[in-house]
C-alpha cells in the first residue's frame, strides 16, 4: 500500500489520535485517584470474573446456565456436551488487556504457538496439531483466512473447540478450530471508550457503541479502533485501523434479520525468528528485543481484511427455527521481509554460522489476495418418538475460496551478523504478475440428533456428506466426496454432572510437495483422522465448573523421506489428558486453571529416524493458572495473577535438539470507580514480571525457527462507560 493510500485509509475512520488519548489516560487516572480519596465507598460492586468455559450466552455468575453449539448445530447446556470447549468473553479480554489471539491462547494449556511471528499471521496448534490457515479459523462458524491477526474489538467471545471437528466444520486439521463470535446489538444503550499504552509506546484507542431504536425494532453495535504499534521487538513498528458495524432488524416477533461488516488495515514490520548456531546448537546471547529484519529497505507486511455477514432467522413455532446465513471475506497482503536463512560460508543450509553470521534474502510477495464466501441453511427443533426426546438439526452448506498471487522474489542479497548488524543491498527484482492460482469449492449436507433415551442417558449422532473440488495452477488438483461422522453417549448421574464417551472423524486438505523434492508441486490427497475421547464435566455449584478429558487422535504423517520424496506414510498419534477448573472459589476469589499432558509420537513409517520420535514444538506438559481477587477493604479494587508453565519441546526431527521449558508469571490490578457520571475502570498489568528469557515457539516450518517470548511488558489502560 502506498503512502497516499494509507492516508486515504486513515481518513476513512473517526480520527482520534492515539497520542492524545495516551495523554488523556494520565489525566483521568489522576482524576480517578482524587475521587477515590474523597469517596472511597463508591458503592460499586466488584465484577470478579474468572476465565469461563462459556461459549454463547451468560457466564457462571448469572442465574442462566451457559449454552453452546460446540457439539454441532444444536444449542445445549455446556455441561451436557460431549466435547472439550473453552471460550473467553469481552470482559475477560478487557481485564487482561488482550488485543491479540496470541495472548488469549496463553490461558489454554492445549494451545501452542506454531510459527507465530510478531507482525505476521498468528498461527497455533491445538492438541499438538498445527491449525490450517484456510479452514481452522472461523467467524460465526464460517471459515476465514488466518493470514493476519484477527481483530477482537467486535468479537463477543473467542471459542476454542479442541479435537476433531469434521462434522461441525468440514475440512480442518484434527487439533480443532478457533471460532470468533461477533458482537450483536445491546438491549441497553452502550457508550464505552478504551485507551491504553503498553510495550515500547504502543498507543491504543477504541470506541464501542450499542443500543436499540425507541420502538425496539432496530439494534446497532459499532466498534472503532486505532493503534500505533511499537512492539517489544525493536523495530517491529506499525499501525492499525479498524471499524465494524452489526445491525439487527426485528421484522416481526418471529423473524430476525442480522447484518455485520468490518474492515481492518494493519501494517507492521515482521520479526523473524532465529535458527540454530552451526546448525546444531541453540542460539546464545539472544535477547527478546533483537530484530533481524532491520535493513534500510525493510518494509512492513501490509494487510487489509474486510468481512460482510448476513443472517435471517424465522421461528416456525415454539419448537422449530429455520435460518439462512451468508458470509463474504476479502483479504489482501503485500509481504516484505529481509529474511534470515542459512549460512552459505559454513555450508549450513538451514542454520546460522557459529559466530552469528547469517544469509539475508530479500523476500517480496506483492498483491496477494484471498476471496472466500460461505452459505448455510439450517433447520433445527425438537420432537418426540415414543418415549424418546429429540433435539434435531439438518442443513446444507456451501463455500468457495480463490487465492491470487504472483511469482515471489527470494534473492540472496548479502550476509549479516546477529550481534554486529550491517546494511546489505536489496534485490532489483519485483513480484510477478498476480493471477488466480488456486480454487477450493466445498458442498455439504448434514444431520444431527441428540436423542434423550431417559433422564440420565443421551445419544448424540451426527453425519456430514462432503464434496470438495480443488484446483491449483501447475498442479494436478482433485475432486472427492466423503462421509464424516461423530457419535457420543452422555450419562448424567446428577443434574449438574455429565460423563461422556465420543468418537469423531475428520478431514484435512492434502498439501503440495515443496520446492526441491523429487515430486515437487504434487498435491497429496486429503487425509482422514479419527479421535476417541472420554470426559467428565461438573458444575460443582452455580459459579464453579470442573472438567477432564482423555483423548487419542490419529492421522497420517506427511514428511520428506530419506529419498527426498514428499510422502504420506505412517501415523501421528497424540494421546492426552486435559483438566480444567473455572469459576468462583469464594465470593472474592475466582480461578481459571488449565493443564494438558500430551504424548505426541510418530509411528509406523518404517524409518528409524521417524518412528517413536516426539512431534516437534509440542510440550509433554503445559499448565496455566489465573486468579482474580476482589479486595474487600477497598471496593472496586481487584488484583490478579497468572502462572504459565510449559515443558520442553523437541526441535529437530531426530529429537537431538530439545528446547528447554519455561515458567512465566504475570500480575495485574483493576480499579472501578466513577469520574463524575462516568463509570471508569483503570487497569494495570505486568506480563513476564520476572523478565524471564524463554523460547515460546520452536517450529520447523520454513526451515526451522525459534521465537523468543516477550520480555517484561507493562500495560496501562482506562475504560470509560457513559
Amino acid at each position: 500500500m502506498t503512502h497516499q493510500s494509507q492516508q486515504q485509509s486513515h481518513r476513512f475512520f473517526l480520527k482520534f489520535q492515539p497520542l492524545l488519548i495516551a495523554a488523556a489516560i494520565t489525566h483521568l487516572i489522576c482524576m480517578s485517584a482524587a475521587h477515590a480519596a474523597a469517596d472511597p465507598d463508591n458503592g460499586l460492586q466488584n465484577p470478579t470474573q474468572a476465565l469461563q468455559e462459556v461459549v454463547v450466552t451468560g457466564n457462571k455468575t448469572t442465574e442462566k446456565a451457559a449454552f453452546t453449539k460446540a457439539a454441532g448445530f444444536i444449542e445445549e447446556k455446556l455441561v451436557d456436551t460431549p466435547f472439550s470447549v473453552n471460550a473467553w468473553t469481552t470482559q475477560q479480554l478487557q481485564d487482561l488487556q488482550i488485543r491479540l489471539t496470541t495472548d488469549v491462547m496463553k490461558y489454554d494449556a492445549s494451545v501452542n504457538d506454531a510459527y507465530n511471528a510478531v507482525g505476521y499471521a498468528e498461527q497455533f496448534s491445538i492438541r499438538g496439531f498445527q491449525l490450517d490457515n484456510e479452514y481452522s479459523y472461523r467467524k460465526d462458524g464460517f471459515a476465514i483466512p488466518g493470514d493476519a491477526p484477527i481483530p477482537l474489538e467486535n468479537k463477543e467471545t473467542v471459542e476454542v473447540l479442541k479435537g476433531i471437528s469434521g462434522f461441525q466444520s468440514g475440512f480442518a486439521t484434527p487439533g480443532g478450530i478457533i471460532n470468533y463470535v461477533t458482537k450483536r446489538p445491546t438491549n441497553n444503550d452502550l457508550r464505552s471508550i478504551t485507551t491504553s499504552i503498553s510495550e515500547r509506546g504502543t498507543l491504543y484507542g477504541a470506541v464501542d457503541l450499542g443500543g436499540l431504536s425507541n420502538d425496539k425494532q432496530f439494534g446497532y453495535r459499532i466498534n472503532v479502533a486505532e493503534e500505533r504499534l511499537r512492539s517489544y521487538v525493536i523495530g517491529a513498528n506499525g499501525n492499525r485501523q479498524f471499524i465494524s458495524g452489526a445491525f439487527d432488524w426485528h421484522l416481526s416477533t418471529q423473524s430476525l434479520l442480522e447484518f455485520d461488516a468490518d474492515y481492518q488495515h494493519r501494517a507492521q514490520i515482521s520479526a523473524p525468528g532465529f535458527q540454530l548456531f552451526n546448525g546444531t546448537d541453540l542460539p546464545k546471547g539472544i535477547t527478546a528485543d533483537m530484530m533481524l529484519n532491520n535493513q534500510p529497505w525493510s518494509k512492513p507486511v501490509d494487510t487489509i481484511d474486510s468481512n460482510i455477514g448476513v443472517r435471517y432467522e424465522y421461528k416456525l413455532d415454539n419448537a422449530w427455527t429455520a435460518s439462512v446465513a451468508i458470509n463474504k471475506h476479502e483479504f489482501k497482503r503485500n509481504d516484505y521481509t529481509a529474511f534470515p536463512y542459512g549460512c552459505t560460508s559454513g555450508n549450513i543450509p538451514s542454520g546460522y554460522c557459529a559466530n552469528g553470521d547469517y544469509d539475508v534474502y530479500d523476500y517480496q510477495s506483492v498483491g496477494e489476495a484471498k476471496s472466500s464466501w460461505g452459505s448455510q441453511a439450517l433447520l433445527s427443533g425438537k420432537f418426540s418418538t415414543g418415549s424418546f426426546e429429540h433435539q434435531f438439526a439438518t442443513g446444507l452448506s456451501d463455500s468457495q475460496r480463490k487465492d491470487f498471487f504472483g511469482a515471489y522474489v527470494y534473492d540472496l542479497v548479502g550476509t549479516n551478523n546477529i550481534f554486529h548488524p550491517i546494511a546489505v543491498g536489496q534485490s532489483s527484482n519485483t513480484t510477478g504478475a498476480v493471477s488466480l492460482q488456486r480454487t477450493d469449492k466445498e458442498w455439504s449436507a448434514f444431520v444431527q440428533d441428540a436423542m434423550s433415551l431417559n433422564e440420565a442417558w443421551t445419544l448424540h449422532a451426527g453425519i456430514r456428506r462432503l464434496h470438495i473440488d480443488r484446483t491449483q495452477l501447475g498442479v494436478d488438483g482433485y475432486q472427492h466426496s466423503y462421509w464424516v461422522s461423530n457419535l457420543a453417549l452422555v450419562y448424567k448421574p446428577a443434574q449438574n454432572t455429565s460423563l461422556y464417551t465420543s468418537f469423531a472423524q475428520g478431514l484435512e486438505h492434502g498439501t503440495v510437495a515443496p520446492f526441491g523434492t523429487n515430486n515437487q508441486n504434487q498435491m497429496l490427497d486429503p487425509a482422514r483422522s479419527k479421535q476417541i475421547e472420554f470426559g467428565v464435566k461438573s458444575d460443582l455449584n452455580r459459579d464453579l465448573s470442573v472438567s477432564a478429558a482423555l483423548f487419542r487422535i490419529q492421522k497420517p504423517l506427511v514428511y520428506i523421506d530419506v529419498d527426498n520424496n514428499y510422502v504420506k506414510n505412517g501415523t501421528a498419534q497424540h494421546t492426552g489428558l486435559e483438566l480444567t477448573a473455572l469459576g468462583k472459589i469464594t465470593s472474592q476469589l475466582s480461578l481459571g486453571a488449565s493443564m494438558t499432558a500430551l504424548d505426541a509420537i510418530q509411528q509406523d513409517t518404517g524409518d528409524i529416524t521417524q518412528d517413536g520420535k516426539r512431534v516437534l514444538d509440542v510440550p509433554k506438559l503445559k499448565t496455566t493458572i489465573y486468579a482474580d481477587y476482589a479486595v474487600a477493604d477497598l471496593k472496586g479494587l481487584n488484583l490478579n495473577a497468572s502462572w504459565q508453565y510449559s515443558g520442553n519441546k523437541a526441535y529437530t526431527p531426530d529429537n537431538a535438539v530439545i528446547v528447554p521449558g519455561y515458567q512465566v508469571y504475570n500480575v495485574g490490578a483493576r480499579y472501578l470507580t466513577r469520574v463524575g457520571n462516568t463509570t471508569t475502570t483503570i487497569r494495570f498489568n505486568v506480563d513476564n514480571v520476572l523478565n524471564k528469557f524463554y523460547w515460546r515457539d520452536a517450529t520447523q516450518k520454513l526451515g526451522g525457527y525459534l521465537f523468543p517470548g516477550a520480555a517484561r511488558l507493562y500495560k496501562l489502560s482506562a475504560q470509560f462507560d457513559f
